[in-house]
């Protein structure tokens, strides 16, 4: 009950203070697994995508993180383990003690949807970085899982990287058209498809 209480007093503020609006461009907000990928700026991004998703997808909606960053104890710790039912990941490779594709793929086979963000980092620029091979081996291992591209704009502008207190500011977090790993499909492929679906996403005047 708390979690949940929780929970809407999170989103109510992440709506507040952004103004976001959620915008369906591609699909509809429906109770079908899926991997939602998106732009990545600032730890508040899951966060907006989350509450962006209606009440009975979030509550199967399970956002990928750090667990350098966020599996620290206390508030956080308490956030993003109870509230956003996290799974964490070790993004140095000499800190692993669990493949994370595995710890993903053990996420979607016990029913969850999940959200990530496939630059693998921060971008402080307009456009996207290069992705990482990880969204690859999450659709190969599970190639019935729906991939959506979310983009996310203006949020780098509310929550820019270092500051601790956002601006208000408008956003739209919009939801594209599901993709799926192709027969046969290679690795270059399918990351080339899935960043071009994203970017496709972005208003015009934030070319890549």
């Amino acid at each position: 009950m708390l979690e949940s209480l929780v929970a809407s007093a999170i989103c109510g503020v992440a709506r507040a203070v952004t103004g976001a609006r959620a915008l369906w461009r591609g699909c509809a907000p429906q109770p079908v697994q899926r991997v939602y990928f998106g732009n990545h700026s600032s730890h508040a991004d899951f966060v907006l995508i989350w509450s962006s998703l209606p009440p009975t997808l979030r509550r199967q909606t399970r956002p990928v993180a750090g667990a350098d960053y966020w599996d620290r104890g206390g508030l956080r710790g308490y956030i993003i383990h109870r509230v956003f039912r996290g799974v964490l990941v070790d993004r140095e490779r000499a800190e692993r003690s669990a493949d994370p594709i595995e710890v993903m793929v053990g996420a979607l086979d016990q029913g969850a949807s999940l959200i990530v963000f496939p630059e693998g980092t921060r971008n402080p620029q307009e456009g996207l970085l290069p992705f990482k091979s990880g969204i690859f081996r999450i659709a190969e291992a599970r190639p019935g899982v729906e991939f959506v591209p979310v983009w996310l704009d203006n949020l780098k502008r509310v929550m820019p990287k270092g500051r601790l207190l956002p601006l208000p500011i408008l956003c739209t977090v919009s939801f594209g058209t599901p993709l799926r790993l192709q027969a046969g499909e290679t690795r270059e492929s399918f990351l080339a498809r899935t960043r071009d679906a994203l970017q496709g996403l972005a208003p015009q005047e934030n070319p890549a």
